[in-house]
């Protein structure tokens, strides 16, 4: 998933998202020169790449466990940096809508989370997390009873089969493409399928889709799908009842199902959440609506947010954030402050941020290999919360997925984590690119204009020219998702979408799924990795599966190189006072919002 645009980032999700001692291991300090980090560690992350289990009819069974001294009532604040780029479930693709949807939206399944991070996979609208027959290549969901919208409309299996259906429609570019690709087809071919969605009074074949019943849900595929209540557990899932979708008009007023529904919506200042009266704590087993209501402020940064909350004053001490973190500045008042420490949350993001290398037009991989090398992965992470905010990558897969390599290293950032400029240099050399034009593209936010500033400067030092591009943050990924985008450079973050490199590798570098808001964001489009990609989804042995990723990374990175690592993410994030329930979410990669209160 990727990161929100300031953000994991798009903080994936969180797309934000978004560390200890395992920075004295890549060669860095942290940032606010305290020598007691007591930040994540890729211990830690590799907790987080557990195995989710599958619950039953029991987990999935509604209200939620309470939240121990939660009380209803009161209106929580919300500081946020940007706006949110989409509130059409079926186009959120980032961090910070994926938090939001938490509030508004419900799908066919969900995550249940404990205190120790652990992830169970439930059914939310659905009696269970699905049963499959046929070896796998069958799922069957039945819906729960009562369920409603926030109009009070009765939600059936014909809604289902719309949220499903409407994914193939030209307007839906930038949601998740999984589920669409597993019944009707690779890469784009799927969309040939149903190239209008349902709006023409076509559908899906009950040999793909099935709804015998109002509560009866059957999807069929060609192959076995183990993953496919993960899927589907995905924001871009979430059900769109089919009385109330307005196409593309809903994008700006959903229909909630969850336990909050939008009052009022400001685009580029605010937006209101009040209780959505038609949800039914007792179909729902993991969210709660402790809170009458939540007023989400934009324009707010990481350090006016984190000023404002570490201050506690006011409105401050009910405040929270969602994809904010503590910024880099205030790191160390933020630490050394006992009392603040007791109401901020720690966890390690499943994102990579990576420059990208638009391949359409960066052909050269030695300027490729240069700008890999040159990189001071060390000072970028540092502009972005420090040992608390990153640490130096070495590949494009994370510590939090399946078949990481700690030490994986092929362009030493461990031993040169400030960047090998002498061999930048030598390589451009070779090249002969020196002077070569290069647009490099960056984020309106502090955090990624500090980081343009060396880069850019960097960029130079080896000697080539320098166009520099801001773009709005609010829209960053849409934009450089275009195709034809007229960019050389770019920095995403890309984390898994569930525990597996399956969900980092097919999104990210299979070229057969290119077009306009698709994760390809490098433009790769090689024979060898689309054909690779495509065999080791079908390997049904997860260990052997995993192997193969192993091995399909090194061949992207090192006979590639379509997007140059910098930093692997991590998440701090503080919360005012009054704040009760706050918890990280293994899931979302920020807080866990569902279960939020206001201690008076």
């Amino acid at each position: 998933m990727s990161i929100f645009g300031t953000r994991k980032t798009r903080a994936v999700v969180v797309a934000l998202a978004a560390g200890s001692l395992a920075l004295t291991a890549c060669g860095g300090n942290d940032s606010s020169g305290d020598s007691k980090d007591k930040s994540k560690t890729q211990e830690d992350a590799a907790k987080q790449s557990a195995a989710v289990t599958y619950g039953d009819a029991k987990a999935s069974t509604g209200p939620a466990e309470a939240v121990p001294g939660a009380k209803p009532g009161g209106t929580m604040t919300v500081f946020q940096e940007s706006d949110f780029s989409h509130l059409d479930p079926a186009q959120i693709y980032v961090s910070d809508g994926k938090l939001l949807s938490r509030l508004l939206q419900r799908g066919l399944t969900q995550y249940q989370e404990d205190d120790e991070g652990k992830q169970t996979l439930v059914g939310d609208l659905a009696t269970d997390s699905g049963k499959a027959t046929d070896g796998g290549k069958t799922w069957t969901f039945t819906l729960k009873d009562g369920l409603k919208d926030q109009n009070g409309g009765a939600i059936t299996s014909a809604d289902i089969r719309h949220t499903i259906e409407r994914m193939y429609a030209p307007f839906i570019t930038d949601g998740p493409t999984y589920v669409q690709q597993w019944l009707s087809g690779t890469g784009t071919t799927y969309r040939k399928a149903l190239p209008d969605g349902p709006y023409k009074g076509k559908h899906l074949p009950d040999s793909v889709l099935e709804t015998p019943d109002a509560k009866t849900v059957v999807f069929k595929f060609k192959d076995a799908q183990p993953d496919l209540p993960q899927a589907l557990a995905m924001p871009g899932y979430s059900v769109v009842p089919a009385k109330t979708d307005t196409k593309e008009k809903y994008d700006t007023a959903p229909v909630a199902t969850g336990p909050y529904k939008i009052a009022e919506f400001k685009p580029g200042k605010s937006m209101k959440l009040v209780k959505n009266t038609n949800w039914d704590p007792n179909s729902d087993s993991v969210r709660h609506q402790y809170v009458d209501g939540f007023n989400i402020e934009y324009n707010h940064d990481d350090d006016d947010q984190t000023k404002t909350l570490l201050a506690d004053r006011g409105e401050a001490k009910n405040t929270v954030m969602f994809t904010g973190q503590v910024s880099t500045n205030q790191v160390r008042n933020v630490v050394e402050d006992p009392e603040a420490m007791k109401r901020t949350i720690q966890g390690y993001a499943p994102y990579v941020w990576q420059l990208n290398f638009n391949l359409d037009r960066m052909k050269d991989k030695k300027v490729r290999d240069a700008i890999t090398y040159a990189l001071p992965s060390a000072q970028i992470y540092k502009l972005d919360g420090g040992a608390y905010g990153g640490e130096t990558a070495t590949g494009l897969m994370s510590p939090t997925t399946p078949g990481y390599e700690k030490g994986y290293d092929p362009f030493g950032k461990l031993k040169k984590p400030n960047g090998d400029l002498e061999k930048a240099k030598s390589l451009i050399k070779e090249a002969g690119a020196e002077g070569q034009k290069v647009v490099y593209a960056y984020g309106n936010t502090p955090v990624r204009q500090q980081q343009a500033v060396v880069i850019a400067d960097r960029l130079k030092a080896i000697g080539l020219e320098v166009v520099k591009k801001e773009i709005d943050s609010a829209t960053w990924y849409e934009q450089v998702g275009k195709v034809d985008n007229g960019l050389d450079l770019y920095m995403t973050g890309w984390g898994q979408d569930w525990p597996s490199a399956s969900t980092v590798f097919p999104p990210l570098y299979d070229g057969t799924q290119l077009q306009d808001g698709s994760s390809i964001y490098s433009h790769i489009n090689d024979p060898k990795v689309n054909a690779e990609i495509a065999r080791i989804l079908k390997i049904t042995d997860p260990a052997e599966a995993q192997k193969a990723w192993t091995a399909l990374h090194h061949d992207i990175v090192e006979r590639i190189n379509p997007a140059a690592p910098i930093y692997f993410t991590k998440v701090f994030q503080i919360f005012g006072s009054n704040v009760g329930g706050i918890r990280y979410s293994a899931d979302s990669s920020y807080v866990d919002v569902t279960r939020l209160f206001l201690k008076k």
